[in-house]
């Protein structure tokens, strides 16, 4: 038996309908609605795009507030 990796999308389905992951995951079936599957996907994307320029953000502020912090540090030690 070959091991494969579950994905998290994979236990979303399985909780809301077994039957459903049965038939993708083990019978090979796909859903007949295509549709709403690629626009979840698409949903699934920009909200990661979204994630991701938060991070970069939060790390921007990060960086701004250490800079800050060395300028205040180097005044006072100077002045």
């Amino acid at each position: 038996m070959s091991e494969r990796n579950i994905r998290a999308s994979e236990v979303g389905q399985y909780t809301f309908c077994p039957r459903a992951w049965w038939f993708a995951n083990v019978v090979g079936v796909a859903s007949p609605d295509q549709a709403a599957l690629r626009r979840g996907t698409r949903a699934h994307r920009r909200h990661g795009r979204l994630v991701w320029g938060g991070r970069l953000l939060l790390a921007g502020a990060a960086l701004v507030l250490l800079l800050a912090l060395v300028a205040l540090i180097l005044a006072l030690l100077g002045g």
